[in-house]
């Protein structure tokens, strides 16, 4: 089932409000399964994400795990490109870089996600997620994430999420085949 969203080019999901799905080929395995078993608890708030993850068992989430890591775009440079100096103070505020890395595709645990490259309305969804409390739709359940989200206005993580987007990284969309 994964391939009917993830596996489409600029495929978009609209809850809780339109955006296109994440980039997930080049993610690490450790941080795919965090994302499923998360899902499965309900501690990340997507029906139709808490659905798929609940079909699947342990063995089966280490094999789309290992599958979609194993989809490395090429390495991300050491050195991203500078953020403009008011997304640079809001990256220090977040201090983003001290868990997902100076270039952000190197986290400092693999069950952290990679940022640089992803879809910038996607990060943006997902940091006002941290945000929500008390919802049984939406919302994802972090504390330290929670924390981080809350000191920023809508506008700032549209901001940092541009800017994350726009950083070199190793994920990417890989279309695969309907017929295999």
């Amino acid at each position: 089932m994964c391939i009917g969203c993830h596996g489409i080019p600029g495929y978009q999901n609209s809850f809780p409000e339109i955006h296109k799905v994440p980039k997930i080929s080049g993610q690490s395995d450790k941080y795919i399964v965090a994302s499923l078993v998360a899902y499965k608890k309900g501690d990340r708030k997507h029906p139709s994400m808490r659905g798929i993850a609940a079909s699947l068992s342990d063995q089966d989430m280490a094999d789309l795990a290992a599958f979609y890591a194993s989809h490395l775009g090429k390495p991300a440079p050491e050195t991203p490109r500078a953020p403009s100096p008011a997304v640079a103070a809001l990256i220090e505020k977040g201090a983003c870089v001290s868990c997902h890395g100076a270039n952000f595709s190197k986290p400092i645990d693999p069950s952290y996600p990679k940022l640089g490259g992803q879809h910038a309305d996607y990060l943006f969804v997902a940091l006002k997620a941290y945000t929500v409390e008390g919802n049984n739709v939406v919302g994802r359940a972090n504390p330290i994430m929670a924390g981080i989200s809350k000191q920023f206005k809508p506008a700032e993580m549209r901001a940092i999420a541009k800017y994350l987007a726009s950083v070199e990284g190793e994920l990417r969309v890989v279309p695969q085949s309907s017929f295999r």
